[in-house]
């Protein structure tokens, strides 16, 4: 108890030692500080966005814009801002330049985490599937599909550039395990309509292109 009695008149006798602007700079540095290690831990947690998996379709011209002024990035200015203070005022340097320095630091450490967002979000993006791409694209019927739409089955198609296993549905006849069909619509729950792909053109002969 004596102990906590001598460290919190330490604390006391530090703090009023201290000069109003290296207060402003520690009490700056502490509170967001303690913002920066919350949002770290939630981040972790993954409580700091969606973590479904699945395919998700994506809506056409969707992009990710790079904006330098999200809740992440203003607790990291006011973090590096409050710290930087702190050091040089330490070090016996002028409030203005506590300042200056401060703010540089602060607005560099806003814009790197911004930018490490904004890839972040980038390599999201470019991770989710579009199915829409999938339109009229050739494929391989992988389980048959019941014909006219009355059960479904899978089907391998090409989306992206890479090679799907895809629900699979049809109007026509059943398509039978190895068929080649062809992607006519994308139906809700990331279910393909599809239909069989003519290898000739029936009036010329030749393959389809």
């Amino acid at each position: 108890m004596l102990h906590l009695v001598l460290v919190n008149v330490t604390l006391n006798q530090w703090w009023e030692g201290l000069s109003s602007a290296h207060q402003v700079f520690w009490f700056i540095a502490i509170v967001f500080s303690v913002l920066f290690f919350i949002q770290f831990i939630l981040l972790l947690m993954g409580m700091d966005g969606d973590s479904g998996d699945g395919v998700d379709i994506e809506d056409h011209g969707l992009e990710t814009d790079f904006s330098a002024l999200s809740l992440r990035s203003i607790i990291a200015f006011f973090t590096f801002f409050g710290w930087t203070g702190v050091l040089v005022l330490g070090n016996g340097l002028s409030v203005w330049m506590a300042v200056t320095l401060a703010t540089v630091a602060g607005l560099a450490a806003m814009f790197i985490v911004a930018y490490l967002m904004f890839k972040f979000a980038q390599l999201e993006q470019s991770g989710t599937l579009n199915l829409y791409n999938a339109l009229d694209q050739p494929g391989e019927v992988y389980l048959s599909i019941p014909e006219h739409k009355t059960g479904q089955g899978k089907v391998h198609v090409m989306i992206d550039g890479v090679m799907r296993e895809m629900d699979a549905v049809t109007e026509g006849k059943m398509l039978k395990t190895g068929e080649a069909i062809k992607v006519v619509e994308i139906l809700d729950n990331n279910t393909l309509k599809v239909e069989v792909l003519n290898r000739l053109n029936s009036t010329s002969g030749t393959p389809l292109q």
